[in-house]
């Protein structure tokens, strides 16, 4: 794999949806910040996600009630918003129905704050379950092995969900707290390329200056040979129709 090969990938991404600001506690930019950051990297839209109640000093419910007010294009990149929900024992997400409804998309993801191992089937199980919500068409950063999880019934679950699972740039900047995160993309990338199963690459951009970048993901994608006509940030189009976005939000 060249230099050249590994950037065109990188350059031919135009999205990024799943990143955080100042309103999810531990995040260092505000909205017009991110968008300015994703303009500088020519990104053509910028998805805000803030974490869901169960992570500490996250925004409240109350917060994604109002987003409407927010402009739909700032810097001329265009904004949707969701939320990374948290997957809770037993199955069942940490942001109530009337909330999730005012959302684009809903991201769901394990986190170890607020959710405890079961193993690898109940892990899985949860993960399952959450995927029936039918805004929920993520899943964040499945790739750690503090909670495993059953990749050839997720990847199935998703496949027939139509939910697509990310590869987490960040995870991979920090391999030393996520357990196994590259062998597991590995597995999970094959089982993608075999079953269909789209997957989305994302930055999980905690500050401005991490907005767009996915030199990791790109890395990992090129050296597994994975098909990349199943990446869904190279078309805003087809990301709009895979969450069910009309072409052309309101103002």
């Amino acid at each position: 794999m060249s230099e050249s090969e590994h950037q065109d990938l990188c350059s031919r991404l135009v999205l990024d949806i799943h990143t955080h600001t100042i309103a999810s506690g531990h995040a260092y930019g505000t909205i017009r910040e991110m968008a300015a950051a994703a303009a500088e990297k020519k990104l053509q839209l910028l998805g805000i996600s803030e974490h869901g109640p169960g992570i500490p000093n996250t925004c409240g419910p109350f917060y994604f009630v109002n987003l409407k007010v927010v402009p739909r294009y700032l810097y001329g990149v265009e904004i949707c918003h969701g939320c990374e929900i948290n997957v809770l024992d037993g199955g069942r997400l940490s942001l109530e129905q009337k909330y999730i409804d005012k959302l684009d998309y809903a991201i769901i993801g394990i986190h170890t704050l607020c959710y405890q191992d079961a193993g690898r089937q109940k892990n899985t199980d949860a993960l399952i379950a959450c995927m029936q919500n039918e805004k929920v068409h993520f899943v964040s950063h499945p790739d750690d092995d503090h909670t495993p999880l059953d990749y050839e019934r997720l990847v199935k679950a998703a496949k027939e969900s139509q939910v697509a699972l990310e590869v987490n740039n960040s995870s991979l900047l920090k391999p030393d707290q996520r357990l196994n995160c590259v062998e597991n993309y590995q597995v999970m990338l094959a089982l993608c390329d075999q079953m269909r199963c789209p997957v989305i690459i994302s930055s999980d951009a905690h500050d401005p200056s991490y907005v767009g970048r996915f030199a990791e993901a790109c890395r990992l994608i090129e050296e597994t040979g994975f098909d990349e006509s199943l990446i869904l940030n190279t078309s805003v189009e087809r990301f709009r129709e895979f969450i069910h976005l009309p072409a052309e939000p309101d103002d």
